[in-house]
């Protein structure tokens, strides 16, 4: 029988050689007897820790820029619809 082996030694997965590693605090919560909700609720919070959240100034700016390019969008699409409707008036007349 042949053995096979991941291409990258260090490389976690199902392979019963190499195990996929979990950090300590998911093992800590897997281990304890809590119910599924609370485990549930801690990894959120774990998760939640992890998130790099955007300063006011870069929503500022992300928001003014949206509004900005849904006006440009708005203003040509409006256009353009103006432009077809007048070409499918000229050719039912």
């Amino acid at each position: 029988m042949v053995e096979h082996r991941s291409p990258k030694p260090g490389a976690g997965g199902s392979s019963p050689s190499a195990p996929a590693r979990a950090q300590k605090e998911e093992i800590k919560m897997a281990e304890s007897r809590q119910p599924a909700w609370v485990t549930f609720i801690k990894q959120v919070r774990f998760e939640a820790k992890k998130v790099i959240w955007p300063k006011r100034p870069e929503v500022l700016t992300t928001t003014l820029f949206v509004f900005v390019m849904v006006t440009l969008f708005s203003i040509f699409f409006i256009g353009v619809d103006g432009i077809l409707s007048f070409g499918v008036r000229w050719l039912l007349q």
